[in-house]
């Protein structure tokens, strides 16, 4: 009788845990989801990767601003440094991840990434940095939300409002002010081409002072703007005045 009363009290326990463990699941997920809909007009409050640069002592510099107040240049030169492809993918660059896998099996001590401005701001927004399978999974399941929910032109602004630019430096208007003492609508296509050489690895590849690494990438930036600057779906991003006639051209990566 004894043993009974174990096993029904038991059972009794983990299906109570069950239930509620399902019911925080759905209340977590339409918390993210109400979270992620809000953020299409509503700029993030503060993201993992500021916090953990507070903790470590470097500050937080940031000025978020819309995008018609971030200026041709910057525009350009991240999506021509980061993801040339960027008007046109649904989220993922799968040609450029098969190549990055092949490279990777080759010399996994030199792991090349294949994230496009979709993922790294869904990384940026919603998660933690890191390299790990699960992380990687909510990667996804973030970017296809912001892809579907905010579209091109609002990922590219949060993108450029809460990207990492320097030790502590958040976003295109305060790396402006920081490195040049000038708004981010201001940045000359050098300035912005050099903020965009650094994305790469900013705490490592300074725009003040000057790194070798971004002095020796800028020119290959500023290569790729001029290649990409007429393109029609670019243009829709880069420009507040669309003109009427714009000269097509055929879009192709250059490899980095």
């Amino acid at each position: 009788m004894a043993a009974n009363k174990s096993k029904s009290t038991n059972r009794t326990f983990w299906q109570k845990t069950f239930r509620f463990l399902k019911r925080l699941f759905l209340f977590l997920f339409i918390a993210q989801f109400v979270y992620i809909i809000l953020l299409k007009w509503v700029d993030p409050p503060f993201t993992l990767t500021q916090l953990v640069s507070l903790v470590k002592g470097e500050g937080v510099k940031r000025d978020y601003i819309a995008i018609e107040n971030m200026g041709t240049n910057a525009r350009l030169a991240v999506i021509a440094e980061e993801d040339q492809l960027f008007p046109d993918h649904g989220g993922f660059d799968w040609k450029l991840i098969e190549k990055a896998m092949k490279h990777n099996e080759k010399k996994p001590n030199r792991v090349r990434g294949a994230s496009t401005l979709s993922q790294q701001t869904a990384k940026n927004v919603f998660l933690w940095q890191g390299r790990s399978w699960f992380r990687k999974g909510l990667e996804v399941y973030f970017t296809k939300m912001i892809e579907w929910i905010w579209g091109k032109k609002r990922i590219l602004e949060v993108y450029l409002n809460v990207v990492e630019m320097g030790k502590g430096v958040y976003g295109i208007e305060a790396a402006a002010q920081q490195f040049y003492s000038k708004p981010a609508k201001n940045l000359t296509r050098i300035e912005a081409a050099q903020i965009a050489s650094s994305l790469r690895n900013p705490k490592k590849y300074t725009v003040k002072p000057l790194s070798v690494a971004v002095r020796a990438r800028t020119p290959w930036v500023l290569r790729q703007m001029n290649n990409l600057e007429g393109d029609t779906d670019v243009q829709q991003l880069i420009r507040d005045d669309v003109p009427a006639i714009a000269k097509p051209v055929k879009k192709k990566r250059s490899s980095k």
